[in-house]
């Protein structure tokens, strides 16, 4: 087994976060055995649940295997080859897990599976916990089939492709390719592929406005704190919105773009809900007080104006209170006062409206 461009941790963690694994083994008369599982990852054992006497009983004392994998992004072969289908490939994660299968019988150990797999599929809760001396479950946990492979004794191997052994250019291209196509998750995968090769320069459309900082276009849960922290405390959002909403907001965003400094540390963000035709929203620009009057507001802004999902939409808006002369250089217009708040509608047309169409005045 080995480790292909990911770590075993990283591995480890692929296995958590998986809604289901495939497992494959062979039964006493040596006839092979794949069906597809739900995982959980407890006291050190890869585990699934099943019937008392279920099929899979008959794998059990026999080597198996798991296996997974995450889908990145499909990679056309026009990317990179204008003419040949050759480069077409698919960026992944997977990992594969061999090992002996074990019946658990530890009443505690089958009861941390379930409520890791519980965790899991159902993470709002909404259920009475699974605890080893809670009598609701005590039946229904005895009656279950409990099996897996110890991890601290099986074979573990993983790979992650996301073009880090091409060529700088061929590389570029990829990338380039994705922020055209602006499919869903590949803004995503843009910036996974640049985690990928993290000494490579930045694609051209994420050209950094200053030494020492860097453009994304995606950001991800581990920047949730950094930028709810960004923005909570603006005008717009104080009082009104706390971590938790700020938090569902960002993560329902069709467009969410930042800028990093040379520690990686999130110093501005932005984003935007687009319907990817007629209309985007711009909302919770915010950059770092040491970055301000830098370019790296105008930079970000340039960046989320040329997302896939919003440079492509008939109409941008956003509100703001201040500021309106910034805007006026990115190409928005005045639009009129919004109803019960300070602020002023802004709108900008990206391309010129189509013979019918009309520009409105005001938010929708």
């Amino acid at each position: 087994m080995s480790f292909e461009g990911i770590t075993r941790d990283e591995t480890l963690t692929l296995l958590r976060q998986a809604h289901v694994v495939r497992f494959a083994g062979t039964t006493e008369s040596g006839l092979p055995l794949m069906r597809t599982v739900h995982p959980c990852v407890a006291g050190g054992w890869l585990l699934f649940h099943a019937g008392p006497r279920g099929e899979k009983n008959a794998c059990l004392g026999r080597p198996v295997v798991f296996c997974t994998e995450r889908v990145i992004a499909r990679i056309p072969s026009y990317f990179i080859d204008e003419r040949r289908a050759c480069p077409a490939t698919t960026y992944y994660e997977s990992v594969i897990v061999e090992g002996l299968l074990e019946r658990v019988d530890d009443h505690a150990l089958k009861t941390a599976s379930l409520a890791a797999l519980m965790a899991q599929l159902q993470p709002e809760g909404g259920h009475v916990p699974l605890e080893p001396d809670e009598p609701l479950y005590r039946k229904t946990i005895e009656g279950l089939l409990v099996a897996g492979v110890r991890l601290d004794a099986a074979q573990i191997g993983g790979k992650r492709k996301l073009g880090q052994h091409l060529a700088p250019a061929r590389r570029q291209a990829v990338l380039e390719g994705l922020w055209r196509r602006g499919d869903a998750g590949d803004a995503a995968a843009i910036e996974e592929i640049r985690r990928a090769a993290p000494d490579a320069a930045p694609p051209a459309f994420a050209a950094a406005p200053r030494e020492g900082v860097s453009l994304h276009v995606h950001l991800f849960d581990e920047d949730l704190p950094a930028a709810i922290a960004l923005v909570q405390h603006e005008y717009w959002n104080d009082g009104r919105y706390d971590g938790a909403a700020l938090a569902r907001a960002f993560r329902g965003s069709a467009v969410w773009v930042g800028a990093r400094d040379a520690a990686g540390a999130l110093i501005a963000t932005a984003r935007a809900i687009s319907d990817g035709v007629k209309l985007a929203y711009v909302g919770d620009v915010a950059v770092a007080p040491a970055y301000r009057g830098s370019g790296v507001g105008r930079a970000l802004m340039a960046l989320l104006l040329d997302h896939p999902r919003v440079r492509t939409t008939g109409c941008v808006r956003l509100a703001t209170r201040d500021a309106h002369g910034f805007y006026r250089g990115l190409g928005f217009e005045m639009a009129g006062e919004l109803p019960l708040t300070p602020q002023m509608a802004l709108v900008r047309w990206p391309r010129r409206p189509l013979p019918g169409e009309q520009k409105a005045v005001g938010i929708a």
